[in-house]
């Protein structure tokens, strides 16, 4: 367990330009190069872990981020580059180009549009989505986006992840091919489909955003050269009033890998570590913010809580549950993050390393976690 606890300080990748003040990243110029980063440390404290108890917690180095945004008239760049403390990982990396004001195209590793538009999470730690590789996921590909008086369409054809299958050390959790406490995996992510369609109804103190998503593609095994197929599909709502803010999301979704030794589960990889979830389930997300305004920043306090049921053929899997409670403090160029997490039978919030597999003991694990991060 040591290796999943190390690896799960890279977890705060959630922050991004959209959920952070306008002090804390760079901004974006009509025409220019802007070019803006992170120094980021995290503490975290494991109720689960006797060692990291013993030693009340721990402090370390998390990231630095470099992000490069670069435009000339119509033609754009957007790039992001991570160092932690284990590994290094292009986050994203795309050219781009406004074809009129409602449509641009994206040519390169750009974020799969799938889910709730930006995330299906306030906290450092994600949603339960991103762990079954359906929430701010980057693959290579072409994206088509259009936005007009309250819609936006986004279409998608992602030929791969942007790693090979073979290597754990990346940003996004996507399909693994190797060995997981003992099963022998030789799965491949290709030839991926996605759409997105979204309406914003804004009226006075907020706006709701209620969108639909569907994803289509293929399993390669590349142990016998045989194609399997995967889907998934959500309904999802992001709604604000005044200071507070609602995320609702339903999903359901499927890895039907060729040739699998056990069709119940199938292997996924993120940040540096790996781990099995069921092949085939339902995830259900519901968030609450309220957003506290003051003199010299804000203050964002949430609880996310996601559930995963897995629809597979052996009655032993169990569900998985995670609820995040914090709140996070922006304050000029510094952001910082605070959250309670409590995890069952869930991979890095608890002591069970799967999703919706048959579950050790019947107990929720708990940890504090801490995030700091200074952004230029």
């Amino acid at each position: 367990m040591k290796t999943i606890e190390k690896t799960s300080l890279i977890l705060g990748s959630v922050l991004v330009a959209s959920c952070l003040s306008p002090h804390a990243l760079a901004g974006h110029n009509e025409n220019g190069i802007d070019i803006g980063g992170a120094v980021r440390v995290n503490y975290a404290y494991r109720d689960y872990d006797e060692s990291n108890k013993d030693k009340y917690g721990s402090l370390d180095f998390e990231l630095f981020a470099l992000k490069f945004n670069g435009k000339i008239d119509d033609w754009g760049l957007a790039a992001e580059y991570r160092l932690t403390a284990d590994s290094d990982y292009l986050k994203y990396g795309y050219a781009y180009y406004d074809v009129n004001p409602a449509w641009q195209l994206q040519v390169g590793v750009n974020k799969v549009p799938f889910g709730n538009p930006e995330f299906i999470s306030n906290s450092f730690w994600f949603g339960l989505p991103y762990y079954l590789g359906f929430e701010d996921n980057h693959d290579v590909g072409i994206k088509a986006s259009y936005s007009d008086n309250g819609w936006h369409t986004d279409m998608a054809f992602y030929k791969n992840p942007i790693y090979s299958a073979t290597e754990n050390k990346r940003y996004s959790a996507s399909l693994y091919s190797g060995t997981i406490n003992g099963t022998e995996y030789h799965n491949e992510e290709t030839n991926g489909f996605n759409l997105r369609q979204t309406y914003t109804a804004e009226y006075e103190g907020g706006a709701t955003t209620f969108g639909g998503s569907a994803q289509y593609g293929q399993i390669y095994n590349s142990e016998t050269g045989n194609m399997g197929n995967r889907s998934a599909f959500a309904v999802h709502l992001d709604s604000t009033y005044k200071d507070w803010n609602l995320q609702l999301q339903a999903m359901q979704y499927e890895y039907d890998a060729a040739d699998a030794k056990d069709p119940n589960k199938i292997g996924i990889a993120v940040v540096s570590w790996q781990y099995e979830i069921a092949s085939k389930g339902q995830a259900y997300s519901v968030n609450l913010a309220k957003t506290f305004n003051t003199d010299w920043g804000s203050v964002k306090c949430y609880n996310d809580f996601g559930l995963m049921t897995p629809d597979v053929a052996d009655d032993d899997y169990d569900n998985s549950m995670q609820n995040v409670t914090g709140c996070a403090i922006a304050a000029g160029a510094t952001y910082t993050m605070v959250d309670f997490i409590m995890g069952k039978n869930m991979t890095f919030s608890s002591i069970n390393d799967h999703v919706g597999l048959p579950e050790m003991g019947d107990d929720w694990d708990k940890r504090v976690n801490i995030n700091f991060g200074y952004y230029f």
